[in-house]
């Protein structure tokens, strides 16, 4: 899934976010509620992790916002504030579940998924969210597997989400820093070559010989998954 997590507490987002991640989802932040309701409105989720009481913007009003704009992403609230009423306000301001602090990030986790399963709505890059295509590249997000051309391809857990990224953002060039922020959630030295050696290990498993290659390096840019080079 590609999650938007809008959460002020640094510590938290930070946690929150490599539980996420090491899940196998695509994990963007927002620090406040301005900056989440601006990336709610203006990019595709599957999912919103919206905590309820933010800076700038509150979480409640956001929501109201999100639902008042026809933006039916699934959203789940997170609050210290755990009373009756409190969830009550959470869900009729718009949210699909609420999640009182301090939570089990499983917990978390298995709420996503019943959301997932839920919406039954498409994900990004895949007319069904849990698989995800490209010629003859399939990913299936549940069962943590990938094929090309029905031949299994045997990924480490890194590789996996990288590929998983690529896959997400088909035809598109991504940067180095983007993939370092999304695989890695580390902002890394610009002269790392951490990228450049999962790309290559992926590339290898990918591009098998007498296929198409679709993994493509973009000189100065980054890197775009397609089926011809640009």
């Amino acid at each position: 899934m590609k999650i938007l997590l809008v959460e002020d507490d640094a510590e938290q987002a930070r946690f929150i976010r490599k539980g996420l991640q090491e899940a196998g989802h695509v994990v963007d932040h927002a620090a406040d509620g301005r900056d989440g309701l601006f990336l709610a409105t203006t990019a595709n989720f599957d999912a919103i992790v919206l905590d309820r009481m933010l800076p700038r913007v509150d979480g409640l009003t956001v929501l109201r916002t999100l639902r008042a704009s026809a933006i039916a992403t699934p959203v789940v609230v997170l609050s210290a504030l755990g009373e009756v009423d409190d969830r009550v306000a959470g869900l009729r301001a718009g949210g699909d579940d609420y999640l009182v602090k301090p939570f089990a990030l499983a917990e978390l986790l298995a709420r996503l998924e019943v959301l997932q399963r839920r919406a039954g709505a498409p994900g990004t890059g895949s007319a069904d969210s849990t698989r995800l295509q490209l010629a003859d590249l399939e990913m299936d997000l549940l069962r943590r597997t990938a094929s090309r051309g029905g031949q299994r391809l045997e990924l480490k857990p890194k590789e996996f989400q990288l590929l998983e990224f690529l896959m997400r953002h088909p035809e598109q060039v991504v940067t180095r820093s983007m993939l370092l922020e999304a695989v890695w959630d580390y902002h890394f030295d610009p002269r790392t070559n951490v990228i450049d050696v999962h790309i290559s290990n992926l590339r290898n498993r990918v591009d098998l010989p007498g296929h198409e290659p679709l993994i493509h390096t973009v000189r100065g840019a980054g890197y775009r998954l397609g089926r011809h080079a640009a």
